[in-house]
């Protein structure tokens, strides 16, 4: 008797519950319709391939599939390691996305607060559209205009540099190091203004009185940005460089894939092209999703260690 005066008395409680849920689904099931298309998109595209990561461990061949190609094991992450290519593909990809990183950082910081110092708001607005501008173009549009602009033949460059410092021309695109440096430097190019904004968000989020005590007190511009604005952009500033650990293995393989030669592979060649080059170009299907595989675990590891260090430096969490 007591149980059953229990269960009814529970009752209309379950039925509150459902009853808000499925208001709750009436009112939010256009959201969740809207969410339909990129969902089935990421399921397709990003975790039914997952299971193709067998590969890995398989000589795989396309006319027996998954499950008549021989399993080798580690065979292929030992090839990894012994392979001189592949090692050099490695240090290639550390050494461009350590300059990209570093670079990256620091470019974008130096121009806000040069841009912080325009009084003018519509000159302001002006350059920080401009810079802004290039984010939205696709490596494949800048990358035509790079190879024309750099072009040894006819390339503008080149021809201000025979013509106006009687330089002769250089090869940007097919020398190892000249390649580097232009991927290094397109990129900050491009990408500066977009991570500006973090920066200048930062930058206007300072209490004006901070500035005004400074002013009070005889501090130069220069001081004020130093003791002022600086300390203020500190802390987005650990987080974001924290949070770019996570990128080290990411060299950029739209830009690279679309300047790159085999002129420049032995120092342009990063772990994304060569996993391309190896399974589209050479058929190599194992050994490439063997080294996609090293290198989503390394970049899996290293953003669980980047969140870790910016919620302990920079109080930064995102659950």
């Amino acid at each position: 008797m007591k149980s059953g005066l229990q269960a009814s008395l529970g009752q209309p409680a379950a039925i509150k519950r459902e009853s808000k849920w499925r208001r709750g689904l009436r009112i939010t099931w256009p959201l969740h319709l809207l969410v339909l298309p990129a969902t089935v998109i990421a399921i397709v595209f990003h975790y039914l391939p997952i299971f193709g990561l067998v590969m890995a461990f398989q000589d795989y061949k396309p006319w027996l599939g998954f499950f008549q190609s021989e399993w080798v094991g580690f065979k292929h992450f030992e090839s990894l390691f012994m392979f001189d290519e592949s090692v050099q593909v490695i240090w290639n990809t550390l050494i461009i996305s350590v300059l990209k990183i570093v670079f990256g950082l620091f470019v974008p910081i130096v121009i806000a607060l040069l841009l912080n110092e325009i009084r003018k708001s519509g000159i302001k607005r002006s350059i920080q559209t401009l810079v802004y501008l290039p984010h939205f173009l696709s490596w494949v549009i800048l990358g035509g205009i790079l190879i024309d602009l750099l072009s040894v033949k006819g390339g503008i460059v080149n021809r201000m540099l025979v013509d106006w410092f009687d330089m002769q021309p250089i090869f940007f695109l097919g020398d190892g190091d000249w390649f580097r440096f232009v991927v290094v430097v397109s990129d900050i190019w491009k990408e500066f203004g977009f991570a500006m904004i973090i920066y200048l968000a930062a930058i206007a989020g300072v209490n004006p009185s901070l500035y005004e005590a400074a002013e009070v007190d005889g501090a130069t511009r220069l001081q004020q940005t130093i003791n002022v604005t600086m300390p203020a952009m500190l802390p987005i500033i650990v987080v974001v460089a924290t949070l770019q650990l996570g990128n080290v293995l990411n060299a950029g393989f739209d830009q690279i894939f679309n300047l790159y030669n085999p002129l420049v592979y032995n120092k342009g060649d990063v772990i994304d092209t060569f996993v391309y080059r190896s399974a589209m170009l050479k058929g190599d299907f194992s050994f490439a999703t063997a080294v996609g595989l090293f290198k989503s675990i390394i970049s899996f590891i290293l953003i669980i260690v980047s969140y870790r260090l910016a919620y302990r430096l920079g109080n930064y969490r995102i659950f």
